[in-house]
């Protein structure tokens, strides 16, 4: 039953570009919303939250695509700029273990 399945890499790459796709689409949200000087002034932190969902985003589909490009599980993850994501990337590997 441990069969290799070998469009995994296919969809890594195909899962890491949808991320990629949704991070661009935040951004535009996000550059709509400060256009809005009265949403700006009101919302300045919570925009913010904007650019932690891009970066999350961004970091997810770069994991996606070094699995896709052969890389192990943990050598994937180690590049991962954020820690909050790499520490819950980390931990869902321990957990799996």
């Amino acid at each position: 039953m441990n069969q290799i399945d070998h469009l995994a890499s296919h969809l890594h790459a195909a899962v890491a570009e949808e991320l990629r796709h949704v991070g661009a689409l935040l951004e535009q949200l996000s550059m709509l919303l400060v256009e809005d000087e009265h949403f700006t002034t009101n919302h300045f932190e919570q925009l913010q939250m904007f650019d932690l969902l891009i970066q999350c985003t961004g970091e997810s589909a770069a994991v996606l695509d070094r699995m896709a490009a052969g890389a192990k599980s943990h050598d994937a993850i180690a590049p991962v700029r954020l820690t909050v994501v790499q520490d819950r990337l980390r931990a869902a590997l321990a957990k799996a273990a």
